[in-house]
């Protein structure tokens, strides 16, 4: 709860992020492939915002997964745009269920399209399971830096707890914070497997921000395919 606090009184500052994303979890299959879609919606006293993000990763290896991501934000002309580009890797300390929860870290470097802003990442990923459930933490720390930032550090908390009703269709709750925002609300997602190696990941979450203005909601969906 201390690094909690912690994240929460640090400053938010990249343009084509939102703290309400993806909740990572930190196991990898070797050698894996995968092509993903996210997108977040959130609506605002300051408007519609809309984010999607295209990537494609590889596993280097059994414990260390690599992906290039496409960033890209629409305009005050309702037309998307590309808003950044951002490389991804996700390292798994240890094997599946060797530690009392399974870890790993989460390191990214994003450049803005525009300009000589940069953002670098790093994140302490953990998940752990009680019986039919599990509980999944993110703690990132984003250090923003070139042209127009100031050298700035912000920090994000993401949790979501999922209890596994089906593969196909798990319900659960979801928690966002950084200094500017507190969001819940329910999530949803399911695996559909086709081979050990080869299945369809979908994600859907509503959360509700309650620290801000009255309005404030955010849809976020995702859309994973490994082989």
């Amino acid at each position: 709860m201390s690094m909690l606090c912690m994240l929460s009184y640090l400053p938010l500052t990249s343009n084509a992020d939102s703290v309400v994303d993806k909740v990572y979890k930190p196991n990898i299959l070797p050698f894996q492939r995968d092509i993903e879609w996210r997108l977040v919606s959130r609506n605002s006293e300051q408007g519609n915002q809309l984010l999607q993000r295209f990537a494609f990763g590889h596993a280097l290896s059994e414990k260390f997964m690599l992906e290039v991501f496409l960033l890209a934000q629409r305009n005050e002309n309702d037309d998307f745009e590309i808003a950044a580009y951002e490389l991804e890797g996700r390292w798994m300390l240890g094997e599946q269920g060797q530690y009392w929860s399974d870890t790993a870290m989460l390191f990214e470097i994003e450049k803005q399209y525009h300009g000589d802003e940069y953002e670098l990442s790093i994140g302490l990923i953990n998940d752990k399971q009680f019986g039919r459930t599990n509980l999944t933490t993110n703690m990132i720390l984003k250090y923003a830096f070139g042209h127009v930032n100031k050298n700035d550090l912000e920090g994000e908390f993401r949790m979501q707890y999922r209890y596994r009703l089906r593969p196909t269709f798990q319900p659960a709750l979801e928690i966002y914070s950084d200094r500017n925002f507190f969001g819940i609300g329910p999530g949803f997602m399911g695996i559909k497997k086709f081979s050990p190696m080869r299945h369809l990941k979908w994600e859907l979450a509503f959360i509700k921000g309650i620290n801000g203005d009255s309005k404030d909601h955010t849809l976020r969906v995702g859309i994973e395919m490994t082989f």
